[in-house]
């Protein structure tokens, strides 16, 4: 689970995070950085990573979404370290999450982490295995 520190929760900072964040995507998943180097964004912008996640009901049902989103944030939580100091990420499951498993949503999250930029040693870090 993330702490309550490192949760994006403002719709004001979701929505700022999607239009003017760095993005990549995948099969799976879709990532939006927006990083501190970036332009401010208005409110009150947290000191720390903050990390959002979008789940809607294209990719399935309750049981399912609630899956998909318990796996994010277990994953994210690994990952939290490697997220430049300020940044906010948004993660957006496609309806194929449904269908992925641990590992595949892992291997998703960090080939679009790598490519937005938002890793420093992510293997290091993370303890994965490549």
């Amino acid at each position: 689970m993330l702490s309550s520190g490192n949760r994006l929760t403002s719709p004001v900072h979701f929505r700022e995070v999607v239009r003017r964040g760095r993005r990549r995507g995948g099969d799976l998943l879709v990532v939006h950085l927006w990083a501190s180097t970036s332009a401010p964004l208005p409110g009150n912008a947290p000191a720390g990573p903050r990390v959002g996640f979008v789940v809607s009901k294209a990719v399935g049902p309750a049981v399912t979404r609630n899956l998909v989103k318990r796996r994010l944030r277990h994953l994210c939580r690994d990952r939290i370290a490697t997220l430049p100091a300020g940044s906010m990420l948004v993660v957006r499951a496609l309806p194929a999450a449904a269908n992925a498993g641990y590992d595949d949503l892992a291997r998703e999250l960090d080939r679009c982490l790598a490519q937005v930029g938002a890793t420093k040693n992510l293997s290091a870090k993370a303890g994965i295995s490549r």
